[in-house]
């Protein structure tokens, strides 16, 4: 019965050992330091419905977040590359994808990316048709290439 008692007694004081280092009643020692988020540059998307160049509520999310991204960090450059399907005649592919670039960088400098030149570049439907014929999906687009440096 002795050795029973004993046996029991070192298990609970042994669990209660490993809930004081263990699980989610641990006590910290020392404060947690978050690291600084990195200014690393990014590439964000930015989709649209087919034959326009208005911003959907989604690239408006989307713009909000890389302007979160991108807070604390110099902006170097943005380049916006407007895209389109193959659907349609190339140049009216064309101007569609000038219009998506301008309406992304101007949702841009509306986002707190006024002070940035950005560069911007239109492709059309270039690229939207593959070597087998299929066409290339999620070409309705925008791309956005955030160039960032550490700010000082």
């Amino acid at each position: 019965m002795k050795t029973k008692i004993i046996i029991l007694g070192l298990a609970a004081l042994s669990l209660a050992a490993c809930a004081e280092t263990s699980g989610p009643w641990r006590t910290l020692r020392k404060p947690v330091v978050a690291a600084s988020p990195g200014c690393a540059g990014f590439t964000s998307s930015i989709y649209f419905e087919q034959d326009s160049a208005a911003l959907t509520p989604e690239a408006r999310m989307v713009l909000a977040g890389a302007r979160a991204q991108a807070q604390g960090c110099q902006v170097r450059s943005v380049r916006v590359v407007g895209l389109a399907d193959a659907v349609g005649a190339p140049e009216a592919n064309l101007a569609l994808s000038r219009r998506r670039a301008d309406a992304v960088s101007a949702a841009l400098a509306k986002h707190g990316f006024g002070k940035v030149d950005f560069d911007l570049a239109a492709v059309g439907d270039a690229g939207a048709v593959g070597p087998s014929g299929a066409a290339a999906p999620l070409r309705r687009r925008a791309d956005i290439i955030f160039d960032l440096a550490t700010a000082r």
